[in-house]
Parts: C-alpha cells; structure tokens; sequence
C-alpha cells in the first residue's frame, strides 16, 4: 500500500518522519521519484497535476491537504476514486486566529491608526462599543462556525449566512439567495469564508458589497474567485467601503502593478491564514487511512455535486 505526497522539501521531511515512526506499515513516497505508479494508492497534495487517474491506474483516493477543494478539476476523476478534503484541527486554529486578528484590527481602527503614524498625526477617534459593532460571517462550515465561536468573546453582534439554513449558538443566521442582501445590511465587518463552487464564484460583486453598510470593511479568507476585484476598488475609492484584508486572490501572487499592493485601503497577506501541519494533520490523515483500509466512511470526504 503506497501514499505518494506532492509537497515542499520541509513539509515531505515531516511527514516522512512521522510516517516511519507512527505507520511503518504504508510506503510513503514523494513527487517526483513516484517508484511503481501501480502501487500508489493514495495520493495527497495541495495543487496535484493532472490526469491523476491515468499515471496511477490503481489510485483509490485523494487527500487534499486544505480545507478546499476547489483546485481540483473534480470532472476529469473518474467516480469510483475518492476526495477527502483535509480536517486538520491546525487549520481551523489558523483560521481562527487571523480572523479575530483581522477583525480586531478594523473594530480598534488601527489601519486609521497607521496612516496617522505614517503622516505624524496624533489623534484620537470615537470608539465603537464592541456591542454595537456588527460581524458577519459568510459559509459556516466547520471554520466559519470556529470563527464566530471564538468572536463571542469580544461581544460583538454576530450573523452568519449559508446557502442552507444553520443553528448556532449566539449568532443570527441567515440562509439561502432570497436572505442575503438582508444578511449583508447587518455587517459592518464581513468575513467570507464560503467555499469556492459554481454557485458562489463573484459572490463578492458591486452588488453584494452596495449592500453593505456604508464604510464597512471586508476580510476575504475563502477563495480569490470569490472576490471581483475591479468591484472592491470601486467601492473602496468610492467610500462603500472603509478597507479590505485580504489574504487569497485571483492571481497569486499578483502582478507588479496591481492596485492592491500599494492602496491604502487594502491589507494583503500571501495565502497565510492557515496552513497545513504534517504535526496536526498527521493523525487525521492516517485515521482516513485506516478507515479506508477496513470499508469505514472517510472523514471529509467531498460530494461531487456540491463541490465540497
């Protein structure tokens, strides 16, 4: 039984090790030296290449190592092989922690704040109680309801919106097209961590972000295909909006002489929020092994339909 892993030099070391130490028992192999590309059972990756299927005949499943999996070209995988997207409790920490970060950072002004440092200005501003500061969380999955969890603490007033309807304690949930624009009214900080399918694809436009209030700020975790870029420079140069964290894009990284480099009104991080670690997501990965291995139903695994 082979798992072969499509990974950086460091990540393949760690995994390596832990493989050898904990299941001596799989043959663990790294891309490119794939050895027999019939023995290869499993194959885990971030981006893998394509026609996965016909260099490895006998490939049973696909393990993502993200939360996602909208980089794989799901119509070109025969039906019988699985994708299992990745549970690793390391990503929802992640997750968690550059949320609250990023929120924080816009309820306590602090791009204001930077901007006045930069130009030697010293000058103080009306505070928001975090009670009346309104915090909308876009898909609530697993990480969405993480993030609103954790931003309970602060007492800020919480919404969440899904394409179906959801129950969580302390926050306003919202579901389905007809409840959107509504759900986007009540944000003033709006987080968006849908996952990327057909349905939500541009779901951040000139439409949804006019349905914001007025200088509310957006933080985009999920994907750069959610997010039309053209639409958010104009609704930030206009003064919709107030400012926009953003860590994933449509292009990654951007070009040279994109806007958002240098707009000082945007934040950008390079696809840090959370990341994948061998140390964390060891467990979870070879308990989907196992539970392959006997006929049991793997954890994460996506639904072709959905997309997720």
């Amino acid at each position: 039984m082979t798992l072969l892993f499509k990974v950086d030099e460091a990540r393949g070391r760690a995994w390596k090790s832990l493989f050898e130490t904990h299941a001596p028992d799989i043959d663990v192999r790294f891309w490119p030296d794939i050895g027999d590309p019939s023995q290869v059972r499993y194959f885990a990756a971030w981006q893998p290449p394509r026609q996965l299927h016909e260099r490895f005949p006998n490939l049973q499943v696909i393990f993502a190592t993200s939360a996602g999996v909208d980089q794989f070209d799901l119509g070109e995988l025969p039906e019988p092989i699985k994708v299992v997207r990745m549970l690793d409790p390391g990503i929802a920490q992640g997750i968690v922690e550059y949320a609250c970060f990023a929120v924080l950072s816009l309820h306590r002004q602090i791009p204001l704040y930077l901007h006045q440092q930069q130009a030697g200005r010293w000058q103080d501003h009306f505070l928001t109680p975090a009670a009346q500061r309104r915090i909308g969380v876009m898909g609530l999955g697993n990480l969405g309801v993480a993030v609103l969890q954790s931003l309970r603490a602060f007492n800020f007033q919480l919404h969440g919106w899904a394409r179906s309807q959801k129950s969580i304690d302390g926050v306003q949930c919202h579901a389905g097209d007809d409840q959107l624009e509504s759900f986007l009214s009540q944000c003033d900080i709006l987080i968006c961590l849908l996952p990327l399918t057909d349905d939500t694809r541009d779901i951040l436009n000139a439409r949804t972000l006019a349905a914001l209030p007025k200088g509310a700020s957006l933080i985009n975790l999920g994907r750069g295909g959610h997010l039309k870029e053209d639409d958010l420079l104009q609704a930030l140069d206009s003064g919709q909006l107030s400012h926009a964290i953003l860590d994933v894009l449509n292009e990654e990284p951007p070009s040279p002489d994109h806007r958002f480099w240098q707009h000082p009104h945007v934040w950008l991080t390079p696809h840090v929020g959370a990341m994948t670690a061998p140390q964390s997501a060891f467990e979870v990965l070879l308990a989907n092994i196992r539970r392959h291995q006997v006929g049991k139903p793997m954890q994460g695994l996506i639904k072709r339909d959905h997309g997720y």
